[in-house]
């Protein structure tokens, strides 16, 4: 235990076991580098003591996490730097509570592995409840499945695993990889583990390399409009009207094929959806540019009664609104304070709510209908990230996903949340088509591939087919349950095995 320890041994271990948590986290986004994430966790799991108490191997599990999550996860100190005269003191209390609050989960399944499970077989009890922690990490204060352990392998044809038992299935490929050499006692037998864990990667990096075909594409074009919006620009007085008419300049500009269907990101426009002026005349005219029967899909803050809303439209030549969609799944702290109506009898907003009294959720997911353009699933910005907003609807024929990335820097965020958006097309077998105000904007295949982008800090737009749809994946069919009963049998047998084993000595 760390307090038994002098300070030379507890600078070493907070050095090391943050360090080898801070290797795995490289194979985040943009970075992408999975093997530093198994020999990471190889070496993790290797250099856990195999008859520590509960109370040790929680310790060096927290250290761990908080190396890997403050390395994954520090983005989020960006928002806090939009205005940093009035946030920025917080920023360096956001990463240390958020990486040690994540980092509790390693911890937990530390603690739980040491208490069920001796020798070599805690390590694989300890790979069941990560993975199981990871779930969970997904539901408890609505969730925050960011960083996950499997998600160094998007991008990769190992991604293709989440077909079968989606982002969870990544993770614990990964971690079965790393654990295979630490099952041997001696050298021979530890290389033999690495070479087996090798040989498998290989097999299924065959197979996925081998899942190539897709359906035709939709004979309809989108438009994706990226203005370019630094959120610390885009509500200036002298701004607020300069990214507006970017988005009316690239939606008029001629095209042949001409756009059916014109996208703007997360809370494009600067008025209310009740309080337009002139806005959506100017912005049906832009788009009747197009044809009749041309529509615009864009965010927009809405009021109802004393509740704004985070929200998406869809206007038609005419100017009128046919759709709207209001964001369900709302950032804790960021887009309204959790308990502040309940502690100071009014709600507030948080970081992103440009009202005072934050966001409001809408009432859930729901599909858009637009006729030959077929049904599109909307999803706002941080939605994206959970897997079960895509199984909430009846099957949409493409996932439609605006955001405002400007919040998360440049450095790592919009490339990790770009890469969850490519995992949910997979997982699905759907094609996604995102917009964001900064970039990176991009069409998706239900494969995960990019087949168009629009880079980080550009202005342009993307003219492109919408790619079509696979047939249900196992993982639309059955969601998460299969990999549960897998790490079921996983936390069985070691636990079993022992207590047997203990039983004949």
């Amino acid at each position: 235990m760390l307090r038994s320890a002098s300070w030379k041994d507890r600078v070493g271990l907070i050095a090391s076991y943050g360090g080898l948590g801070m290797i795995a986290a490289a194979g985040q986004a943009p970075l992408g580098w999975w093997w530093m994430s198994v020999a990471g966790l190889a070496l993790l799991m290797a250099v856990l003591p195999l008859s520590g108490s509960k109370q040790a191997w929680a310790a060096r599990m927290w250290l761990a996490g908080t190396g890997y999550f403050a390395a994954s996860l520090f983005w989020i100190v960006e928002p806090f730097f939009i205005e940093p005269e009035i946030h920025g003191w917080m920023a360096p209390f956001a990463l240390v509570l958020m990486a040690g609050g994540m980092a509790l989960f390693w911890a937990l399944s530390g603690a739980l592995a040491a208490s069920l499970a001796h020798g070599r077989a805690r390590l694989v009890v300890l790979v069941a409840l990560m993975v199981a922690a990871e779930l969970l990490r997904g539901w408890v204060f609505t969730g925050f499945p960011w960083a996950m352990l499997g998600h160094g392998l998007i991008g990769t044809p190992l991604m293709h695993l989440a077909t079968l038992m989606g982002a969870a299935g990544l993770s614990l490929a990964l971690l079965l990889a790393a654990l295979a050499p630490a099952l041997g006692r001696e050298m021979p037998q530890r290389l033999l583990g690495a070479w087996i864990a090798l040989g498998l990667f290989g097999l299924v990096w065959l197979w996925g390399n081998s899942q190539t075909e897709l359906p035709p594409e939709r004979a309809q074009v989108v438009r994706l409009a990226q203005p370019n919006a630094p959120q610390a620009e885009k509500w200036q007085d002298d701004n607020i009207f300069l990214f507006f008419d970017r988005l009316l300049d690239q939606t008029e500009f001629p095209a042949d094929p001409a756009p059916d269907l014109v996208l703007w990101p997360e809370t494009a426009v600067p008025f209310l959806l009740e309080y337009p002026s002139d806005g959506l005349w100017m912005m049906a005219d832009a788009v009747q540019v197009h044809g009749s029967d041309a529509r615009l899909a864009f965010g927009v803050q809405r009021l109802e009664g004393d509740r704004f809303f985070n929200s998406l439209a869809v206007l038609n030549t005419s100017g009128e609104i046919t759709h709207v969609y209001d964001k369900h799944h709302l950032v804790p702290f960021g887009e309204y304070i959790p308990f502040s109506e309940w502690l100071l009898g009014t709600p507030l907003g948080g970081l992103a709510g440009q009202a005072l009294r934050g966001y409001s959720p809408g009432p859930g997911p729901a599909l858009l209908e637009l006729g030959e353009l077929g049904n599109a699933l909307p999803l706002i910005c941080y939605e994206s990230i959970f897997p079960r907003h895509l199984r909430a609807t009846p099957r949409p024929d493409w996932v439609l996903q605006i955001t405002n990335d400007a919040w998360f820097g440049e450095v790592t965020g919009p490339f990790q949340h770009l890469a969850q958006a490519r995992l949910r097309a997979v997982e699905q077998g759907l094609p996604v088509l995102r917009v964001a105000n900064t970039g990176v904007s991009a069409v998706i295949d239900a494969r995960g591939n990019l087949t168009a982008s629009l880079g980080l800090n550009e202005a342009g737009f993307i003219d492109a087919a919408i790619p079509g749809a696979l047939p249900p994946t196992f993982y639309a069919r059955f969601g998460d349950w299969p990999i549960l009963g897998v790490l079921v049998l996983l936390l069985i047998g070691p636990v079993l095995a022992g207590r047997i084993s203990r039983r004949k000595y």
